[in-house]
């Protein structure tokens, strides 16, 4: 078994939460990175994303307080707020943007034609406009896709292999709902019953849990609005004592049962390598979409125990990351 450990901050949560926008390593001559997410940097997890994206450019040459510096903007769950916020980017004047959302990369592309975007993390750049193909992305616009809808089958089927017996699944969905076939396909192919919570809003979310109590398990999609708030996701299925899929380790780290996802640390790692590239000359045309390479399946362990479940021994045999 392997353990845990969070990384400490770099960057202390307090003078990030004080204040709605930040200037990180900030010197006249820099080039200026917009970096234009959804959680606050005030978490060992989001930490980690951002301190890997800069160490990657430092060891590529770029040093914050002498030739580069960070503008930083955070959603914390409405996205509604990505428009402006990317407004406020690029009246800030920086060299391009980093976007670590679908809905973070599209406001940037809205708010801009010309100012180079790079994307981490992104399920569906093409189906979602971003890009014209992965192949050749065109516009101002390249990154690194996570396959998060395609993922639903090894997501159900994690579940399914862990708890056998699981018939009726209850889904927290994608809430713009044709992305939502990949996982129905993958159930059937389980012969997994999928119910979906009716969620619209944040508020929704307790009374669509308990509306689904009597099914056997949970499946939790990548939705922006989960992962915001997914204290309250996490807590309102652990009343159930029910098996969990979650979209990424994040969940687990914090009490989820278990996640399924790309290696999320190795992708902000490869999207600083993007960064370089444009920064260096390069142009989005011309950088095809990059597909992750590595992935990640991690089982908490504590969780677990706290809501009597047991798992088999050849499941744990399968997990990356096992956190007791």
């Amino acid at each position: 078994m392997r353990n845990i450990r969070r990384r400490p901050f770099l960057i202390a949560a307090g003078t990030l939460l004080a204040i709605p926008s930040v200037v990180i390593g900030q010197t006249a001559k820099a080039t200026r990175v917009g970096w234009l997410g959804n959680s606050r940097l005030d978490t060992p997890e989001s930490n980690a994303a951002f301190n890997t994206f800069r160490q990657e450019l430092k060891r590529l040459g770029w040093t914050e307080g002498h030739n580069i510096q960070f503008e930083v903007r955070f959603a914390a769950g409405n996205a509604a707020l990505f428009p402006q916020l990317a407004g406020e980017l690029i009246e800030r004047k920086v060299d391009m943007i980093l976007a670590t959302s679908g809905p973070a990369a599209a406001a940037a592309k809205r708010a801009t034609t010309t100012l180079p975007i790079v994307f981490v993390g992104i399920p569906a750049p093409v189906e979602t406009g971003l890009v014209a193909s992965l192949a050749r992305p065109g516009g101002n616009v390249t990154g690194i896709s996570s396959q998060g809808f395609d993922l639903a089958g090894k997501r159900l089927e994690l579940l399914k292999q862990a708890f056998p017996k699981i018939d009726h699944v209850a889904y927290l969905p994608e809430l713009q709902r044709r992305f939502d076939e990949p996982a129905y396909r993958a159930a059937e192919k389980l012969g997994l019953r999928l119910s979906a919570a009716k969620v619209e809003k944040v508020e929704d979310l307790p009374g669509a849990i308990a509306a689904l109590a009597s099914t056997d398990a949970w499946f939790v999609s990548d939705a922006i609005m989960y992962y915001a708030n997914r204290v309250i996701v996490i807590e309102q299925i652990a009343r159930q004592r029910k098996p969990a899929m979650y979209p990424g380790p994040v969940y687990a780290l914090i009490g989820g049962l278990m996640s399924y996802s790309v290696d999320q640390l190795d992708q902000f790692r490869r999207g600083a390598g993007f960064v370089d590239r444009i920064l260096r000359g390069g142009t989005p045309a011309d950088m095809p979409v990059e597909q992750p390479t590595k992935f990640e399946f991690v089982i908490n362990l504590k969780t677990a125990r706290t809501l009597g479940l047991a798992i088999p021994q050849p499941v744990f045999l399968l997990a990356d990351r096992v956190i007791e």
